[in-house]
């Protein structure tokens, strides 16, 4: 099922894999979308469904399975915590009118999302699944009321085609059967993205479809190393390998490692997060090798309790003069980001700003004619660092998968551009030259260990060795370290995250790429097509993380005996005779029944029950921000605990620069009657994010040279538009609009919900003022609001109005 994606313009090579499971082994396809795209077209089955009501289909095919019995019981029962009671006291949408218990000032106080504990701490259990206060009775209440009348009244679905989908999909709930989730920004961009996800895992525990071949929910990323710049840390609150930035208030190292080591009093729990210590000890001392645990954890940058860094605020403080300088690295904000005329304005309020990257910008331009500015009136200093392409440079990307593959440089970067590295490093030792003449705290800089360029004699920068980056990545011994019998000398590589130490005496960049690096080998380089198994598991083609297992929580794949659930396409196996797992590499090789198989989970069962996110531990629908359609499901129409910066931003920062209708200022649900067509924006094939990659090169530019907004043949007749015809774009945000060239197409459709019609329209985001092919910039007309847990904008949701251009 590809659903939140267009997978095969977009996502083509995926798309490859999916075409090749249906002609060599009869796979069907399902593709869920608003538009019939060219995966629709492909697609055995395809459901239209309104742009923001993913929720609602997917909770209706849930309610579907548990009406039906298309449920794997031994799965559920014995793998996720349906058995776990709930405190009695907890409540939810089906008792409050769209809210869960805890509702207070925009924020849940989640003490009553909590489990019943027996004398030992541990969840209590039924695994009769009957008490009223179990996950399970709880779930079967809260998606009883997704009927598919109700559902279809808020998609504008067909239900006679959404019963067939919900057949078709829910029928893999056999052991022998199973079904994957494809899905991507149509999912995540929405002020619910996070649990628009958290659905699809819902439905596919139920269904036994995690940790086994053919099963999973895989995102398929916007470029081809977003997994890996996740890994490593490209968020503001995790550090590399998914540990926790540190809080201000956490300002001792016994305290940070308190508040963030998961404790399991459960024996059949392997709760791997304990080893939270060994991980937070390695990355400590791959930063900074020549001082103390507590000293380096007293170097490390600390956020403040229950602020969000996340790119929004950044612009708002921006906006508001906060912030001095900012770096740009391969971004191009005033192009990509939410109500991007608030930011190309926020950019002005820079001191300095640094781009770095292959082309020049918006973001590095916004102070040029082209942005529509007098320049005389920008005070920001702006700098271009020319960048290499990943062409020209070498190292290792990480895809969805978690294959960690090695690219090799095929051509020198042109003129003066450098890659990304030698960047990095130059600035850090000119740092370190600055901080040796004094400045305040200086010694986390001039004590950072940063080994993989030496500045020579002359004052030369030598190029630095990514090779050394990745031996950092995996980690070496620090001392001569005895384990398990063996003598590993400092300097040698750690086998594995297992023999990394709490006391210092390891180092590693990030826990979950050792194994990676061998003393003798770069497995990221290993290219053999093997594949015994004909699962596609390729063990001898690049490395996956943690130690080259393909398919993560692969123990869930097997019954509690060790025996798979699906014969014909094991993943593991428990072997009697030697006493040990085959296939895959397990996770983890404790004997079967003797492990839970969710096991960086503390309690070891995966959860349909979440009450780690901001907004409810079962996901329940709410409209987009801006939708001029009721919420069916209850008097909630929005998410409650969404962070509103549109509101912030109102909040004093406006001033003649920011005026209203102009930015973000303008907030609340737009008039329906001025701004009544449902709008969401897309890619195509033939260009790349923000557009720099692809708008500057003439082969790609002359494809698609024009910025365009995609409408069904309804809309156009109704406004009087043909193909090709320039129309004006407006939004709450921006009444002076945008020029766009009209496309009328049958893949948009309306939508008859409640008995009135509402249209939706499509545009592309890849188009800027820079660059051989120029055109309006969509996000002029996005909302500046984000996801309750993520922050991540929704851009796939909000109202515009669409005129021709007269003249």
């Amino acid at each position: 099922m590809i659903i939140g994606s267009n997978a095969a313009e977009n996502h083509p090579i995926s798309f490859k894999w999916v075409n090749e499971a249906r002609e060599k082994r009869g796979a069907k396809l399902i593709n869920v979308d608003p538009r019939f795209t060219r995966t629709s077209a492909t697609a055995d089955l395809y459901a239209r469904l309104r742009s923001g009501t993913d929720i609602a289909f997917i909770g209706g095919m849930i309610n579907y399975a548990l009406q039906n019995g298309r449920i794997q019981w031994d799965y559920v029962r014995d793998y996720t915590n349906a058995a776990f009671l709930v405190d009695p006291s907890f409540k939810g949408p089906v008792n409050l009118d769209g809210v869960f218990s805890g509702l207070n000032g925009g924020k849940y106080n989640k003490s009553t999302w909590a489990y019943q504990l027996d004398e030992d701490g541990n969840p209590k259990k039924d695994p009769s699944l009957n008490d009223p206060n179990c996950v399970f009775q709880l779930l079967k209440r809260h998606y009883a009321r997704y009927t598919i009348e109700k559902v279809c009244s808020m998609t504008g679905g067909d239900p006679e085609v959404y019963n067939q989908v919900y057949d078709l999909y829910t029928s893999t709930c056999k052991p022998e059967k199973s079904a994957t989730i494809m899905y991507a920004m149509g999912s995540t961009q929405h002020t619910y993205g996070s649990q628009n996800v958290r659905i699809y895992a819902v439905l596919q525990l139920l269904l036994g479809n995690i940790g086994v071949a053919g099963g999973g929910i895989n995102a398929l990323r916007g470029e081809s190393n977003v997994q890996g710049s996740t890994d490593h840390a490209a968020l503001f609150h995790i550090l590399p390998g998914y540990l926790k930035t540190p809080k201000a208030s956490l300002q001792t190292y016994a305290e940070y490692l308190e508040a963030n080591t998961p404790k399991s009093n459960d024996k059949m729990s392997a709760n791997w997060w304990g080893n939270y210590p060994k991980y937070a000890a390695s990355l400590l001392k791959a930063f900074w090798r020549d001082v103390d645990l507590e000293e380096a954890y007293r170097y490390m940058p600390k956020i403040d309790d229950g602020v969000n860094y996340s790119t929004i605020p950044i612009i708002e403080q921006m906006a508001r003069g906060n912030i001095q300088g900012l770096f740009c690295w391969g971004q191009n904000p005033a192009v990509g980001c939410p109500s991007a005329r608030l930011v190309r304005r926020a950019l002005a309020k820079l001191d300095w700003l640094v781009a770095v990257d292959l082309w020049e910008t918006e973001t590095a331009s916004f102070w040029q004619k082209d942005a529509g500015v007098d320049p005389s009136d920008i005070k920001t200093e702006v700098f271009l660092l020319p960048a290499a392409a990943s062409m020209e440079k070498e190292g290792s990307i990480s895809n969805s998968g978690r294959w960690a593959q090695w690219r090799y440089k095929a051509v020198d970067p042109p003129g003066q551009a450098r890659d990304d590295l030698a960047i990095m490093t130059e600035l850090v030792y000119r740092l370190k030259d600055l901080y040796k003449a004094g400045g305040a705290f200086p010694k986390p800089i001039l004590n950072l260990t940063w080994d993989y360029g030496k500045k020579g004699l002359d004052g030369s920068f030598h190029h630095p060795s990514v090779h050394e980056v990745a031996k950092e990545i995996n980690g070496f011994f620090l001392k001569d370290t005895e384990v398990k019998g063996k003598l590993y000398k400092a300097g040698q590589m750690v086998p594995s995250f297992a023999y990394l130490k709490e006391d210092g005496s390891t180092c590693s960049g990030n826990w979950l790429y050792c194994n990676s690096i061998s003393d003798t080998e770069n497995k990221l380089m290993r290219r053999s097509t093997s594949d015994p198994t004909g699962l596609g598991f390729y063990h001898n083609w690049s490395w996956c993380w943690p130690v080259n297992r393909r398919i993560i929580y692969n123990r869930a794949s097997v019954d509690k005996k060790g025996r798979p659930w699906a014969k014909d396409k094991p993943v593991i196996w428990w072997d009697a005779l030697t006493k040990k797992w085959k296939g895959d590499v397990p996770d983890g090789g404790w004997a079967p029944g003797t492990k839970y198989p969710f096991i960086m989970l503390p309690h070891g069962h995966a959860r349909l029950f979440a009450p780690g996110l901001a907004d409810g531990p079962f996901p329940e629908h709410y409209e987009p921000l801006e939708s001029q359609i009721k919420n069916f499901m209850s008097s909630q129409q929005v998410s409650p605990v969404i962070m509103r910066w549109d509101k912030e931003i109102q909040k004093g920062v406006c001033d003649p620069m920011l005026a209203e209708g102009c930015c973000a200022c303008t907030y609340g649900s737009p008039d329906a009657e001025k701004f009544p067509i449902i709008c969401t924006t897309y890619r195509i094939t033939e260009h790349w994010q923000a557009g720099q990659m692809t708008r500057w090169l003439p082969w790609l530019a002359e494809l698609v040279p024009n910025m365009f907004v995609e409408m069904s043949e309804e809309l156009a007749k109704e406004k009087g538009v043909k193909s090709g015809d320039k129309v004006k774009v407006t939004s709450i945000r921006n009444l002076e609009g945008i020029e766009v060239y009209a496309m009328v197409t049958k893949r948009f459709k309306p939508f008859q919900i409640n008995g009135k019609i509402h249209h939706q329209a499509g545009m592309l985001w890849h188009f800027g003022y820079k660059g051989r092919a120029t055109g309006s910039i969509a996000n002029d007309l996005t909302p500046f609001v984000g996801d309750a847990n993520t922050m991540i904008p929704e851009y796939k949701a909000f109202l515009v109005d669409i005129n021709k251009v007269r003249g």
